[in-house]
């Protein structure tokens, strides 16, 4: 059996989430980032207990394909940004992407997205690489150049528009000692 699960963001969670699942008796096949594959079909009573101890470790078990969808969106947003994974081929843009990897038409994808989050996949998009750049700023270890070249973006004063219209600092700002606290990936 499939369980859908949110707020899972990294390897971490993951090894987080199977050994919460494993230390309640269930033989986990697979993990991966939303979604964990367990032997057997679990009983109503196992899947509350299972709900009441991811929650303990800020996880969510999902029951409502709806929010699985939206929180597959993230997955996905997640992966391409924070991972790094380039499964979205460079040429392609994200709307057309998410349609291809869900199934659903983009429109659908955001108006859902939009009614359960609040935000607009662009912009929890935006603010996802926002959050790579910081990352990246405090380790100073790329220009802003190659930061825009590997996330996507058309060019560099495109990065630093973006992230100064969302932190309020320019990305130099940022990197000279104004540092704004960073966000974990669930809070973005």
């Amino acid at each position: 059996m499939k369980l859908l699960i949110k707020n899972m963001v990294c390897d971490r969670c993951r090894r987080v989430v199977r050994e919460e699942l494993e230390g309640l008796g269930l033989q986990v096949q697979d993990v991966a980032l939303g979604e964990v594959e367990v032997e057997g079909e679990p009983s109503a009573e196992k899947l509350l207990e299972v709900d009441e101890t991811l929650k303990k470790s800020g996880f969510e078990l999902l029951n409502d394909r709806r929010l699985a969808l939206v929180e597959y969106i993230k997955t996905l947003v997640i992966e391409e940004v924070q991972h790094l994974k380039g499964q979205k081929p460079g040429t392609m843009n994200f709307s057309d992407y998410l349609a291809e990897k869900t199934g659903y038409e983009y429109s659908y994808l955001s108006t859902l997205f939009s009614t359960e989050t609040g935000t607009t996949i662009e912009q929890y998009l935006i603010a996802q690489r926002v959050e790579k750049v910081k990352e990246w700023l405090s380790y100073d270890e790329l220009s802003i150049s190659e930061m825009a070249w590997r996330l996507g973006y058309s060019s560099s004063a495109h990065l630093a528009n973006q992230f100064k219209k969302l932190t309020g600092q320019t990305p130099g700002q940022y990197k000279k000692g104004a540092l704004l606290a960073r966000k974990t990936l669930d809070q973005v």
